[in-house]
């Protein structure tokens, strides 16, 4: 079980942080990389074919903002699932960075969640399809939101 993030730019880097710190809370090994798909394509390839070679499960996330090639080349080129959590600054950055997002090509299917707790929950789910342990883990954690929700006043 691992998640390889790859980023656009540093800057992205917390951003990846928030989800890469949920998913080592349950176990799950993470390693983030930096490559833009648009000025170094031969690394994101690169990166992306590491991963390729190794025995899954495997979950790309990638975090890209303003025209996010990244998620469509790394999609394109893996047969993993790919998480796009797109970083964003204010509500026009979110703007442009969303429909970048979702707006793949065909046969590039990158699952576009914008809450960074919320792709790693997705991460976890899709992982846990493989993993009774991490399984167990997930319904836990499900169980204890759950009853957060239950006091009557």
């Amino acid at each position: 079980m691992f998640v390889p993030f790859i980023l656009g730019s540093k800057v992205d880097v917390p951003h990846a942080e928030k989800i890469k710190e949920i998913l080592e809370d349950f176990g799950v090994k993470c390693k983030i990389h930096v490559s833009s798909a648009h000025k170094v394509p031969e690394k994101t390839l690169k990166i992306i074919n590491h991963y390729n070679k190794m025995k899954g499960p495997i979950v790309f996330v990638t975090g890209a903002g303003r025209s996010n090639a990244l998620s469509g080349l790394v999609s394109a080129n893996t047969h993993f699932p790919v998480i796009a959590c797109p970083p964003f600054s204010d509500k026009a950055d979110y703007l442009a960075n969303i429909h970048s997002t979702i707006q793949m090509p065909s046969e590039t299917p990158a699952m576009t969640v914008v809450d960074p707790g919320n792709a790693a929950q997705a991460v976890l789910r899709i992982l846990s399809l493989c993993d009774e342990k991490l399984k167990s883990k997930v319904e836990k954690h499900m169980k204890i939101v759950q009853d957060s929700f239950d006091v009557d006043l």
